[in-house]
């Protein structure tokens, strides 16, 4: 595959990035820090003595970066057929209520900048008859809930983007894959109360590349919030007003 990353410098990103590195894929990050994606590139290449890692400047809150940095990505591998998004902003309630700019930027990253990339994206895959598109959304965005108010609401508008994308563009060969994270041990999350059935990054980033092999639409990763979610999709409406999770 010839695969454009954005969000390869930390987390579950990197770890996709790393496992399509090791297996000889060809890969373009992107990124908005120029030292992180420097030694995100020096990484990956370190892992196959044959690849050569592209990279550039690209800011899900500044729009204007997104096209120029996609069409680098393109050039440099001859025509990307894949790309992966996993870049995005993370806020308790608590703070993303008390801090206006946390909560513009939350909104930007995840919801307005992330469409924008897809659009983007999405028009130089169609260009040539298709390709795969993957993009982190979340459980968080399965049920409005009292610690996740805002944060997934954007994920829950992603959601139902990507859904919206791959009924339209289906038959043009563009295979949208939604990949619905659970709660992962991550530097995001380390300083929130763990739930049942946290996962970690490794194995969730080999759910992630298995999709993206498959074409699945959609995964739950782990595996287990998929039930999980259809547990809690069911719960009423007074019954949340209640819940602390």
């Amino acid at each position: 595959m010839k695969v454009v990353i954005i969000g390869a410098t930390k987390g579950i990103g990197r770890s996709v990035a790393r496992i399509l590195a090791e297996r000889g894929d060809s890969l373009f990050v992107l990124g908005r820090n120029g030292d992180e994606l420097a030694r995100t590139k020096q990484d990956l290449e370190a892992r196959r003595s044959s690849l050569s890692v592209g990279a550039a400047h690209c800011d899900l809150l500044d729009v204007s970066t997104i096209g120029p940095a996609l069409d680098e990505a393109d050039r440099a591998l001859g025509g990307f057929d894949t790309v992966v998004v996993t870049a995005g902003l993370f806020g308790t309630q608590e703070e993303i209520e008390n801090d206006a700019d946390l909560r513009d930027r939350v909104l930007q990253a995840n919801f307005v900048g992330t469409i924008q990339f897809c659009e983007a994206a999405k028009a130089l895959l169609l260009s040539r008859g298709g390709g795969r598109l993957c993009v982190l959304s979340s459980v968080a965005g399965e049920k409005a809930r009292k610690p996740v108010v805002i944060y997934g609401a954007t994920k829950a508008g992603l959601t139902a983007y990507l859904n919206g994308l791959d009924a339209r563009h289906y038959a043009d060969g563009l295979r949208v894959v939604v990949v619905k994270p659970g709660f992962v041990r991550t530097t995001m999350t380390a300083n929130l109360p763990e739930p049942p059935f946290a996962g970690d990054v490794e194995p969730v980033a080999r759910d992630i590349v298995k999709a993206i092999d498959r074409e699945s639409s959609e995964i739950y990763t782990p595996w287990i919030w998929r039930w999980v979610m259809t547990a809690v999709r069911m719960l009423p409406r007074g019954f949340m007003r209640k819940a602390k999770f």
